[in-house]
């Protein structure tokens, strides 16, 4: 059996991995014309720039460096002025996107919860509302986009609808299964004590539901953020979405390359919160014990 590094290992062979990454983007493309079989025609600064490049970039897109190069911070005024010069900038753009992803995510996942349990509870609404879901869900999310700009227009609220309608599925079908799997002995023990309809949703059902609808939610935020960029893509005013259609008419890569990593880390520690939550919630599963 191959031995697992510890913790410090791990980390330090990730640390060279993305080096010698970073390394050969940096340098390696000049011997792309002697050894075109090792050195890939993708790594063409033109379409994918440089690592200086992108933290020039990242750098002037964040406004920690004015145009003359000189740093913001610590100059009185200076970082603010450069924020005023733009209305999308990184951080405008990034905190738009964020908060459209957020509020898709609060209201897919909540409308998904309530509609799976319901349905998850009832075999008369489940069969009633089957054939009208199915033909929904068959509809690509993304074909609809269009359709909800026109509806709603360029502004927030169709980036919120678009992220709702891909994150509703996402969650609705999960609680639904999992409101199905609630073990039966259980329900039966609730009631033999005296308790209501609303007494067994509210401590058998709920919480035998959450690992079910906590197993959704990390796919459920990155699928939202999709959403949001998506829409913006197909029409917005700010974003990071329309930062990415603004560099890509320009063929700037290293403002695109700039914009992608944002949406990494966003993507990233959007997870990350999502299972430090998960664990809390569900401390008192086995599973989870420990993790906090």
């Amino acid at each position: 059996m191959t031995r697992v590094p510890g913790a410090l290992g791990l980390n330090a062979c990730r640390v060279l991995v993305v080096a010698a990454i970073l390394a050969v983007w940096e340098w390696a493309f000049p011997l792309n014309a002697r050894y075109d079989w090792l050195i890939p025609d993708f790594l063409d600064p033109y379409f994918v720039s440089r690592p200086s490049e992108i933290w020039a970039r990242f750098v002037r897109l964040a406004c920690l460096v004015d145009r003359a190069g000189a740093w913001t911070l610590g100059r009185e005024g200076a970082f603010a002025a450069c924020l005023a010069q733009s209305q999308n900038n990184l951080w405008i753009g990034t905190l738009v996107t964020l908060k459209n992803t957020f509020w898709g995510f609060v209201a897919g996942v909540g409308s998904g919860v309530m509609v799976g349990l319901a349905l998850g509870r009832s075999e008369l609404l489940a069969t009633f509302f089957e054939p009208f879901i199915v033909a929904v869900n068959s509809i690509p999310r993304i074909a609809l986009v269009p359709f909800i700009i026109l509806l709603f227009g360029l502004g927030d609220i169709s980036k919120i609808v678009t992220a709702w309608v891909i994150v509703f599925f996402v969650v609705f079908f999960n609680t639904f299964e999992g409101a199905r799997a609630v073990d039966r002995d259980h329900i039966a023990v609730a009631r033999l004590f005296g308790a209501s309809r609303w007494q067994v949703t509210a401590t058998v059902i709920v919480p035998s539901t959450m690992a079910w609808v906590f197993a959704s939610l990390t796919p459920a935020i990155s699928f939202s953020l999709i959403g949001v960029i998506v829409g913006e893509f197909i029409g917005a005013e700010r974003g990071v979405g329309k930062i990415i259609v603004e560099a890509e008419a320009r063929a700037q890569a290293a403002d695109m390359m700039v914009a992608l990593f944002v949406l990494m880390v966003v993507g990233v520690v959007l997870a990350l919160a999502i299972r430090r939550t998960q664990s809390y919630l569900l401390r008192w599963q086995a599973h989870f014990q420990g993790r906090e």
